[in-house]
């Protein structure tokens, strides 16, 4: 791959349609496009990893997206400014590095669906080993994928999401730049070559993914396979939400009394060593308030990271334009770095992810999510029944409850669920299962 190609301000869905002149840059109307649209917005009030907030608040899918954002236009501002010195005089766009990976930073969790990672669990727990198992069949008679649907995966919904032409809306859906776009599949191959699970694109979307790598010239790896090598700017978008989560998670649980201000700050004074070390404790003294010592030391990690994964990147920049660079950017950091995150991490595991509010809103959404499936798969599997007709009525019309096959009913229930927001999840269960009545 090389860095010219790879940096196409080109459109899917209007190549053939000529567009006025504008100010911003062809990846900052990218950003600008995704903060304005519904799916973003509704981020706002779906689960990050704790319960959405009461008296404290805690990190959403909207902060969360945020907060990588500007950790990838830092990440991609300064591997641009890199770039620029090291390919001196080449007519190479790489100053728009950091608008690209800050919009797709954003839209990188759009895809996934309420309740957090219990959301996908529920999909995947209820097409492999539920109701929607005797599915399986009829979608493969069909030449339907049946993959996507055991391995639902919230990256490649994102893809589909951005790019599909649902009813009544424009050809190429956001209608964002390949680079962009590209910038956003973490894992570019099909669930049917899916490793561990994680995929970057369903059946409907491959030819759109393979039109893009075409343009940006990125390759397949193996003949024959749908499995391409990562887009150079996808190792900054993941090392961006990698750093924020781990990072914002540990502060979250403190702010909810899971872990003391000792353990938080212990943790997080790990990251430094040597003379950093004595200046970041010099800094704390000069305030008393645990959370601002906190909050300060976030931000002295996250400039330490970016600065780590920089580096990572851009010795391995040869490896990672041929495809061989098969590991997170993280975990190339420093040894003090690495241990540290480390460290955070299994105090994650062991503290955080196993907490009474975080699983009790995993298994809340994994019982409502199964349930409203259940109900909608059987009602575009039989669309004449009588309460089919009922419950069709709630389905926005930009969702194709009459696709013709298997495969295209199974994923307009998905369409619509996945856009879900825990609340709207939540309210439509009570309502169609009798527990909630609307005032008459």
């Amino acid at each position: 791959m090389n860095w010219e190609h790879l940096l196409s301000g080109k459109r899917l869905g209007i190549d053939a349609h000529h567009e006025r002149k504008h100010e911003r840059t062809h990846f900052q109307r990218d950003y600008d496009r995704l903060v304005f649209s519904s799916p973003f917005r509704r981020l706002q009030n779906k689960t990050q990893v704790f319960p959405l907030p009461g008296s404290i608040f805690v990190h959403n899918r909207l902060t969360h997206s945020l907060e990588v954002s500007c950790v990838g236009r830092s990440l991609g501002n300064k591997v641009a400014g890199e770039l620029m010195r090291n390919y001196p005089g080449a007519d190479i766009s790489f100053s728009e590095i950091g608008a690209i990976v800050s919009a797709a930073c954003l839209a990188h969790d759009m895809g996934n669906p309420p309740f957090g990672h219990s959301g996908e669990r529920a999909i995947t727990a209820y097409f492999r080993e539920g109701n929607g198992k005797q599915l399986e069949k009829k979608v493969r008679e069909e030449g339907g994928r049946w993959e996507d649907f055991i391995r639902f995966e919230g990256n490649a919904n994102a893809i589909r999401l951005l790019t599909h032409q649902f009813v009544g809306r424009r050809y190429g859906g956001f209608a964002l730049t390949y680079s962009t776009l590209a910038s956003i599949v973490k894992y570019p191959y099909a669930s049917t070559e899916a490793t561990k699970g994680k995929f970057g694109f369903f059946q409907t979307e491959e030819e759109t993914y393979l039109e893009i790598a075409g343009e940006l010239g990125i390759h397949a790896l193996f003949p024959g396979k749908a499995v391409y090598a990562r887009h150079p700017l996808v190792y900054l978008v993941e090392a961006a939400d990698d750093i924020c989560y781990q990072i914002m998670d540990i502060e979250d649980a403190h702010k909810l009394r899971l872990l003391t201000s000792e353990e938080t700050i212990g943790l997080m004074l790990q990251y430094f060593g040597g003379e950093r070390l004595n200046s970041i404790l010099r800094t704390m003294k000069m305030v008393d308030d645990k959370n601002e010592q906190i909050a300060y030391l976030r931000s002295c990690i996250i400039g330490l990271l970016v600065d780590e994964c920089t580096r990572v990147f851009l010795e391995n920049e040869a490896q990672i334009l041929a495809g061989q660079y098969d590991k997170p950017l993280i975990r190339g950091i420093s040894e003090l770095a690495g241990n540290a995150y480390r460290n955070c991490s299994d105090v994650a595991h062991k503290k955080i992810y196993i907490a009474n509010e975080v699983v009790d809103i995993e298994l809340a959404g994994y019982h409502i999510f199964s349930s409203l499936i259940d109900l909608l798969i059987e009602a575009v599997m039989n669309p004449c029944k009588s309460y089919s007709l009922l419950l069709l009525n709630r389905i926005p019309e930009q969702y194709d409850i009459r696709a013709t096959t298997a495969y295209g009913k199974i994923q307009c229930v998905l369409d619509y669920i996945s856009g879900m927001t825990d609340v709207y999840a939540l309210d439509l269960y009570r309502k169609i299962t009798g527990m909630s009545l609307p005032a008459v």
